[in-house]
């Protein structure tokens, strides 16, 4: 039997609409989805803590509490950037170790710890922080295809996980273009050298994802993701439902109740409807061209937007091609945040300026001189010259260079809120300038106070055979809800889609 982590809380809306889905969307469904059998939920970590303070004004402390209540039988999960904890930089120790530890006191039992680079050092702290927190570590193996990453390489990387203590190993295939074969081989490799458990965690974009779960799943695959189908496909996950019917009666099968999914996939269709207007329809349409770029699609987005910007939309195919070729230029790092920003942007300047890194982000000087971590492969000597002539490269873990943050946090936390608590502190030292913002919004009141009231009385309400949100009016923008999108803003998007097509197949792709 294989089980199903269920991604619906988090990575689902995270790569559907932006991780907008609201706390108060949440809860409704929470009884139902702890009563489905799945071997995880996946609530927290990824954007969902910047995204809760910056654009929602929820507290995200406030939302696993809620959730962990409402769910008191499913294991509940994070995604956890290693290092760089929920955020885009490094954090020092002490702000990591007592980030894990106050998660899993709130609530979060297994932590799906990886880094961009693939680094051990920067998971090390990490999964050491999670196996005192007596939690769940699931150290992370990024997916992706380069001379530099092979079987081998994986395999090497999973005995290193295991040595840091991972409990068991996740692969993380967040380009989607991980094959049913390879996945399979991958697999099976890692139960037999390695000797854990193994999670396959893929995205839809390339329209391989349910093959390759099946695969992996009859390689024998501890567990997969799925999120339910009204937030599945495309960018996301492949859909709960598909899984679970196409391994009935198999040898795999996770024995849930198709019924009871339905059923949810019905309530998650509302909510759905609800925030549509921030679905942009490119995450949902299949792209069997990152099976060659290896583009994943926020990626895209941000190669679109940043040419939009600069009134270059028709530089796209040349972008396109520079990308694999910065890729490789800084060793072949996966494209994950933040690698994929990384070069991304790199690509986008050299092809603007005409001429290959006359202008260097800083961003790159910094990953070449090892502030990232150790990169998968050799950076070009000649690029490795020009950055390190100016400044020094660094040998050992990039977090070692960093001073304790936590107790300046919290000084700094209670001069703006003096009963600040140690999750307050945390969201503060994580993202300072965003929590003060957060603190003093205007309609903080309403959007705390009011909210967990709201959510705490709906907790027990899915007895009803008809979930309340089924017949609630759509939010107001005053009341924190999705506003829509102005009519030139769907014909731009319609517009760039037909240029991302042109341009893809101009540059071979």
């Amino acid at each position: 039997m294989v089980g199903i982590t269920e991604t619906v809380l988090r990575d689902g809306h995270q790569s559907l609409i932006a991780t907008r889905m609201r706390t108060r969307d949440m809860l409704p469904a929470a009884e139902r989805l702890d009563a489905i059998g799945y071997r995880s939920l996946e609530v927290w970590g990824g954007a969902t803590f910047d995204v809760c303070l910056r654009f929602l004004h929820e507290d995200p402390w406030e939302r696993l509490r809620l959730l962990k209540r409402a769910m008191p039988r499913t294991p509940l999960q994070m995604l956890l950037r290693g290092q760089n904890l929920v955020g885009y930089r490094h954090y020092p120790d002490d702000v990591v170790q007592r980030f894990v530890a106050e998660s899993a006191r709130q609530g979060i039992d297994i932590f799906r710890v990886f880094d961009a680079l693939n680094d051990p050092g920067n998971m090390s702290v990490a999964i050491a922080a999670v196996k005192k927190a007596g939690a769940r570590a699931q150290g992370t193996i990024c997916y992706t295809q380069s001379p530099v990453h092979t079987l081998a390489s994986f395999v090497a990387l999973g005995h290193r996980l295991a040595e840091m203590g991972a409990d068991e190993l996740c692969v993380k295939d967040m380009g989607g273009f991980l094959p049913p074969q390879e996945g399979a081989a991958l697999v099976r490799a890692l139960r037999t050298e390695v000797g854990l458990p193994v999670v396959v965690h893929t995205h839809s974009a390339s329209g391989m994802s349910t093959l390759t779960c099946l695969a992996v799943a009859e390689a024998g695959a501890a567990a997969v993701d799925g999120a339910l189908s009204p937030f599945a496909g495309g960018a996301s996950q492949p859909p709960t439902e598909t899984l679970v019917g196409a391994m009935r009666g198999a040898g795999t099968d996770p024995k849930l109740d198709l019924s009871a999914l339905g059923e949810l996939a019905a309530y998650f269709a509302t909510v759905m409807d609800r925030y549509r207007p921030l679905l942009n329809l490119r995450s949902l349409q299949t792209d069997p061209g990152i099976l060659t770029h290896q583009i994943p699609g926020g990626m895209l987005s941000n190669l679109l937007g940043q040419l939009t910007e600069q009134d270059a939309f028709d530089r796209l195919a040349e972008v396109l091609a520079e990308v694999p070729r910065v890729r490789a230029d800084l060793g072949y790092p996966p494209l994950v945040t933040p690698t994929s920003q990384i070069v991304g942007v790199q690509a986008v300047v050299n092809v603007l300026t005409g001429e290959r890194y006359r202008q260097i982000t800083q961003e790159v000087r910094d990953y070449v001189r090892g502030l990232y971590g150790k990169p998968p492969g050799a950076i070009d000597p000649d690029l490795y010259r020009t950055v390190t002539s100016a400044a020094p490269a660094i040998t050992g873990r990039p977090a070692d260079l960093l001073g304790p943050e936590l107790a300046k946090a919290v000084a700094e936390v209670r001069l703006l809120v003096p009963a600040a608590d140690d999750a307050e502190a945390l969201s503060y030292a994580l993202f300072p300038a965003v929590y003060r913002t957060y603190r003093s919004a205007a309609d903080r009141g309403l959007t705390a106070d009011v909210l967990t009231a709201a959510a705490l009385g709906v907790i027990g309400a899915m007895r009803t055979p008809v979930p309340p949100a089924r017949t609630a009016a759509p939010s107001s923008p005053s009341a924190g809800g999705v506003s829509p999108w102005a009519h030139e803003g769907r014909a731009r998007l319609h517009a760039q889609r037909r240029w991302v097509d042109a341009a893809s197949r101009r540059a071979g792709r």
